[in-house]
């Protein structure tokens, strides 16, 4: 076998050509863009590439032919957070073969050893968890726009080499055609009358305020989640500006309380539907096909939750609650979408799992983040819980910085 590194336009189109060998027969496999791909591995491209670095290799059997490929990377807010400094090891694709995985998950671990990485947690992305995250274990059906699918045969590659589950990440999918369970639906309908609070949609004249608020809102909501790093306010700026061409913001809600920025909710219509049809290009033609089944043929009928948000202190106002009937008058009214999917919510997040149950949400898939230590004789401990109550747990600190 023979490993080689990614370096020119041709080996960056081997990487490319890898993923649609492995999912050459099968039909639920959704190819994205190769543009997207690319400009993960674009520093000009990709904000991660300011404080990280990335690379990737291709690997072929004894006669030339594309077995498989991985990339390694290196966040650097974040590496030095953990016990072990942790790498990142994803985009891998592999025929169902372990001496070849070995060989490709041996030159991620190397490559990040050389840079004083002691583990590599794996399949993950170089850039936010939203997209191309986690190894697929359950629930091997259309995959949302963005959302990893894998063969099922890839778990048991990871676990062999010594890969250890760190975290669980659960999908529920939300049937649109039918009413949110009574109680939901009256507390929200409470929260929308309430004096002072105020819901607006996405306006892209106003693009500068939403990213505003967008970055208030996480940077306060996700302060107590592990190894929290600020949010980048270019790297919102970049993803609302490529994907304009199918964000609907009427599907995009922020919450106000007394004119304070409180919560939102970021749903995309599952542009998978359509790029379903397009092999990953982008070209004269593949343009012309996402025209047609966008606006002629109207396939999306699915929306995917790609992040809610919701400042510590307003976590048991229902806020949450006036922004899911939001988006659901909406898409009463757009009458196109019969399924809204909520992807995807960690175990380490037991307050995000229960209001997906409370809004009627049914499991739909799995993915594991697992993570590999290089010093085997150490053990690896699990990705902590969220405090249950996070509005308490900031009382506790302002109480505590106040002395």
């Amino acid at each position: 076998m023979q490993l080689i590194e990614v370096t020119d336009k041709k080996t960056r189109k081997d990487f490319l050509d890898v993923a649609r060998i492995i999912y050459k027969n099968d039909k639920t496999w959704v190819c994205p863009l190769d543009i997207e791909i690319n400009n993960i591995f674009d520093p000009k491209e990709n904000t991660f590439y300011s404080h990280g670095d990335a690379c990737r290799w291709i690997l072929k059997d004894n006669s030339g032919n594309l077995i498989g490929r991985v990339a390694a990377f290196i966040n650097e807010k974040k590496a030095n957070t953990f016990d072990q400094p942790t790498g990142g090891m994803g985009f891998f694709e592999c025929i169902d073969n372990q001496d070849a995985a070995f060989k490709l998950f041996d030159q991620a671990k190397k490559w990040l050893s050389d840079r004083k990485m002691e583990a590599m947690d794996g399949p993950i992305n170089f850039g936010e968890n939203d997209v191309f995250w986690g190894l697929l274990v359950d629930g091997f059906t259309h995959p949302g726009y963005g959302m990893q699918y894998n063969p099922p045969y890839y778990q048991a590659l990871f676990e062999a080499y010594g890969f250890e589950f760190y975290f669980e990440q659960v999908s529920n999918h939300l049937d649109m055609t039918k009413p949110f369970p009574e109680r939901f639906a009256k507390i929200a309908n409470w929260v929308m009358k309430k004096p002072g609070y105020e819901f607006k949609h996405l306006d892209y004249s106003e693009t500068e305020k939403f990213v505003k608020d967008f970055v208030e809102i996480y940077n306060d909501g996700w302060q107590f989640h592990e190894n929290f790093s600020p949010m980048d306010p270019q790297n919102l700026r970049n993803q609302l500006e490529k994907a304009r061409d199918i964000i609907d913001p009427r599907l995009i809600w922020f919450a106000y309380v007394n004119e304070e920025p409180a919560a939102f909710i970021i749903m995309f219509p599952d542009a998978n539907q359509v790029i379903k049809h397009m092999n990953g290009k982008l070209n004269w033609w593949s343009k012309l096909k996402f025209f047609y089944y966008k606006n002629i043929a109207k396939v999306i009928d699915r929306g995917r939750v790609v992040i809610m948000g919701c400042k510590v202190k307003y976590q048991k106002s229902g806020v949450e609650s006036g922004i899911f009937i939001s988006v659901k008058n909406v898409l009463d009214e757009l009458n196109k979408y019969k399924e809204m999917e909520l992807s995807w919510v960690g175990d380490f997040n037991p307050k995000m799992r229960q209001l997906h149950e409370s809004v009627g949400a049914v499991f739909a898939k799995k993915h594991i983040t697992y993570r590999k230590l290089f010093d085997e004789s150490k053990s690896l401990e699990r990705s902590s819980i969220i405090a249950k109550d996070t509005r308490e747990q900031h009382l506790n600190q302002n109480e505590s910085d106040a002395k």
